[in-house]
């Protein structure tokens, strides 16, 4: 994710207190946890907790959190304006009453596993959400090897993409309409999003990846110049979108597989298996590898960055990065983007308490419990 675009900055919910540079943060536990954490300045804030499917990743946009499960459903949540340790499950996608409308029509099902389905409903575990540019539409993953485009403001399917031969690891959306989709049978794929009449249809434009290794994860830079890929064989690939998709070359940094990239400014953080999360910095068409942040004791799943309003003492551009393992803690670093200068903020450890059903929630203290791989199949987060 993005210094900008991320969903950390772009939330409502990405308000300090007292002068203080850290935001809301929403951390999902390991793979057999249903439960949702809320940090805000450092500090654990409250919790969450899904009656049902595991969670496996998370987004926000506007005043919604989407998180998307195991069991194939994508569920929604809000805040309770009354009280902000209140998280309230607002509703399920696909909507019951879009299911109820196409369940009446033959031409909703297809074939799925040598049964009919209906097309606005995944029938794997979602591996992904992300959000279109201009935030209106979001886009699911899933192990059932599609991709879909879902309306934010009326929680609609639009268009359900057959998009790969094996699990759909990884979708991120990136400027002029391009998405980017990354799969276990080890490919990259782009796809082009426009707008027909009332329609909104995602047309193939090229292949970028055709290997063994299971693609795990994607990301795109800030100006959307160059999207980057992870793989199981602990490679990242990156390509400069401006030159119509060539192939800039390979990072080689990690022992075992790439599990998560984020990039903002000239950066790029990759984290492993391995337990560390390499830093790449992008000058012109070349990345040189400038530290190797260590310090956690599993595999690192998950990254997020934003800017550091504190600049260096030498007026360099700062970021803090978010990483979350299965060694079930959250390490949080600060990053400077020229000097070789960086550290370890803090480290996020839950407590343990129970939580509450997905009809509220309640201040959190509960411990985070480590996931599984599920064979190329990127795991949870």
């Amino acid at each position: 994710m993005s210094c900008e675009g991320s969903p950390m900055t772009m939330s409502p919910w990405n308000q300090t207190d007292g002068g203080s540079n850290f935001p809301w943060i929403f951390f999902i536990q390991g793979s057999d946890s249903k439960n949702i954490r809320v940090w805000k300045n450092l500090k654990e804030f409250s919790g969450f907790k899904s009656s049902s499917g595991l969670v496996k990743t998370i987004i926000i946009a506007g005043e919604k959190i989407f998180t998307g499960h195991q069991d194939g459903k994508i569920r929604v949540w809000k805040v309770t304006p009354k009280n902000p340790t209140i998280h309230k499950r607002s509703g399920t996608l696909p909507t019951l009453r879009e299911i109820l409308k196409s369940s009446i029509r033959p031409s909703a099902y297809v074939q799925v596993r040598n049964r009919s389905a209906l097309w606005i409903k995944h029938s794997d575990a979602i591996s992904c959400l992300t959000l279109s540019e201009d935030r209106t539409l979001m886009y699911s993953a899933s192990w059932d090897r599609t991709f879909k485009v879902w309306r934010i403001s009326d929680s609609k399917c639009l268009e359900s993409i057959n998009a790969h031969d094996d699990a759909v690891n990884s979708v991120v959306a990136s400027l002029e309409g391009m998405v980017f989709t990354g799969s276990a049978d080890g490919t990259v794929k782009v796809w082009k999003r426009e707008q027909q009449g009332k329609t909104t249809k995602h047309s193939p434009v090229q292949t970028l990846l055709k290997q063994e290794s299971a693609v795990t994860t994607l990301a795109v830079n800030t100006s959307g110049s160059v999207v980057y890929c992870g793989s199981s064989d602990g490679m990242v690939n990156y390509w400069e979108c401006e030159k119509l998709f060539s192939h800039g070359g390979v990072l080689k940094g990690h022992k075992l597989a790439v599990l998560c990239l984020a990039a903002a400014g000239n950066l790029v953080f990759s984290g492993s298996a391995d337990k560390t999360i390499c830093v790449w910095r992008r000058d012109g068409k070349l990345h040189a590898s400038i530290s190797v942040l260590t310090g956690h004791t599993g595999p690192v799943k998950c990254l997020a960055v934003e800017e550091d309003h504190e600049k260096s003492k030498d007026g360099d551009q700062r970021w803090v990065v978010y990483s979350g393992s299965l060694d079930k803690s959250v390490k949080v670093w600060s990053v400077a983007e020229m000097a070789p200068d960086m550290y370890q903020m803090a480290m996020m450890q839950p407590r343990q308490q129970h939580f509450g059903s997905d009809a509220d929630s309640l201040p959190s203290d509960g411990s985070s419990r480590a996931g599984k791989n599920r064979g190329g199949k990127s795991s949870d987060p």
